[in-house]
Parts: C-alpha cells; structure tokens; sequence
C-alpha cells in the first residue's frame, strides 16, 4: 500500500482521506517504510533545498483570546513577559542578526485577535525599514486581518502571511470559543486575495486524534497552502494544556510523513516544539519536511541557527537562498 500510494503521489494525484487513515495506521517495521516513502516525495518534488524562518515576538502577552495552549491568552495566569509593539530599531537589530546567521525569512508576529489601526500603522513603518536595510524575505504574523490590511502589507515588501488552522473545524472548539475556524480560514483568503503567500499549519499534541490532523491537511490542501508549519506543543503551566502528557517520537515523525503525502508541494515546515523529538529532529528532515522555523520561538527557547545549518548541511541539504516557493 504505501509504495502504491507514494506513486500515486509522485504521478501527481492526491490521495484521498480514507488513503490518508490507512497510512496512519501503520506501525512497527512499516512505519519506517512510510518515512522513507514521505522523503522520496519531498525530493521528487522540492529537491533538496530546505527553506529557514525565524520569527520575533513583536508584541508580548495579553491577548482578549482564550487558545488553551497559547502562554499570552489573558485569560491564564502565566508567567508570560508582556510589552507593546517594538519599535524599528529593535526589530532591525534583530532582522539583521538572523539574516547574517543564515535564516532566509523574517516575521514579526503579534499577540491579539488581530492588530489595532494605530499598532498597523506603526508596523506598515517597521516593515518599511526593514525592506530598505535588510535583503531577507519578510513575513507577517499579525492575526485576524482585513483584505485592506494584507494588501497594504504587500505593497510595503511583506511576501507572506502566516496564520494557522491550529488543528482541525471538528476540534477546534475544544481550543478556543472566542473566534471560530471560519474566521481563521476567511483571513487566510483574504490575505491570499491581496497578492500573499500563506504559511498555515497547526500544533499536534493537543488531544487531537489523527484524524483530526488528517482533516487539517486536507483542508490546507484546499486552501493551496504552500508553506505548513507543524508545530510540536510545548506544555506551558497555567493553561489549560499545561498538563499534557507528550506525544511519542513515532507519532510525530508519522505526522510529518502522512502531510507530506497529502501536501506534496508543500513546504511541510517543522516548527515550535521540535526540540521535543530530541535527537531524533534530524529524522523529521528524512520523514517528510523540508523547512523549519529557526532560531527562538515566540515564548520558548530554540535551537541555535547555526547549530541548524549544520545539521541540514551535514545531512546534505542545501540551505540557499535560491528557495523553491
């Protein structure tokens, strides 16, 4: 089954839920024919280039939502630092430093449902700076956002928007109730209307079943989504998800692999949390992905960026800036 369906794959088809169900059912001695199976379709189709982000915590703490996994939800007590916008010189600082160390692209990401007029404006000004003194690929990260927004960010140098599903429509009111999945998927076409690339993944580990995962995929697939960040959840104490127990590596690296299968194209990006995997994070670049978020993350600390490049390196990928989109 799973060489037929690699084929199918490779030969340009999708495979279908039911397919998707049936590779995640695999176990023991198959699993690593999966893996193996997921890295031919990432280089039959993206080669061997890796694609390296990083992101900036651009604005701390106090969101009005309540994601139960999310350290800067007001509604949990967390420790949390929290602080407004930062200011240009502070965000070109730090655009410059991942930029020497080798990252290919730059996000500001903010806390809240989405960002304030006045709070726009100032980052339209950031941004600005940033195109004129820096040459890496900006990207925003900035919430529930309107078709006017995301069109100004395009035309001020921004190149993609990040905003996730999370997980799947059926769970996700077990998340969040204070905004819904369509309100997540209304953004990402609205962004994609103003002339941006999307990066949209999720978390896994939250109490989600495969399934749940699988119809992430799916629906990604359908919103064309081209760069899916596969984010690992961190436990952070004070939520509501403080407490939950960490996925085994065989499950996370099986994830990976099964997006891959329904995400051909895509750039499947391992993100927050893949220092879990341990030494194993090397084995989630031969399971399946070909990107990963680099550096620290927005509450949690990372790997070096060197330390990454490495890795990848010694791994023979090739960290480049002639990246595949």
């Amino acid at each position: 089954m799973i060489q037929s369906l690699k084929e199918k794959v490779i030969s340009g088809h999708f495979i279908s839920k039911y397919e998707a169900i049936s590779l995640s059912n695999i176990e023991g001695t198959n699993l690593e024919e999966l893996l193996n199976a997921a890295n031919e379709i990432r280089e039959y189709y993206l080669g061997n280039q890796v694609d390296l982000c990083t992101i900036m915590n651009a604005k701390s703490g106090s969101c009005s939502e309540n994601c139960k996994f999310c350290a800067q939800s007001g509604h949990y007590n967390t420790d949390v630092e929290q602080y407004p916008l930062v200011d240009a010189d502070t965000a070109l600082s730090q655009a410059k430093k991942v930029e020497q160390q080798g990252a290919h692209r730059f996000s500001l990401v903010t806390s809240g449902k989405g960002i304030g007029d006045r709070d726009f404006t100032q980052i339209l000004g950031v941004y600005k700076i940033l195109k004129d003194n820096t040459s890496i690929q900006l990207c925003s990260s900035l919430g529930i956002i309107s078709f006017d927004k995301a069109k100004s960010l395009r035309e001020i140098g921004v190149t993609t928007y990040h905003h996730n599903l999370e997980t799947s429509r059926h769970f996700y009111p077990f998340i969040c109730t204070t905004h819904s999945y369509d309100d997540r998927i209304k953004t990402i076409k609205q962004a994609q209307n103003a002339g941006l690339n999307i990066c949209s993944g999720g978390i896994i580990g939250m109490g989600e079943t495969m399934e749940d995962r699988i119809d992430m995929a799916l629906d990604l697939q359908q919103l064309n989504v081209k760069s899916v960040p596969i984010n690992i959840l961190t436990p952070i104490p004070g939520t509501p998800l403080g407490n939950t127990p960490p996925l085994e590596t065989s499950e996370i690296l099986k994830t990976i692999a099964i997006f891959r299968f329904i995400l051909p194209t895509a750039h499947i990006r391992l993100a927050g949390g893949r220092k879990l995997l341990g030494m194993n994070q090397a084995k989630g670049f031969q399971s399946g992905a070909s990107a990963a978020l680099v550096g620290d993350y927005l509450t949690t600390v990372g790997n070096k960026i060197t330390d990454d490049i490495k890795m990848l390196k010694q791994m023979g990928y090739e960290v480049t800036r002639e990246l595949v989109v």
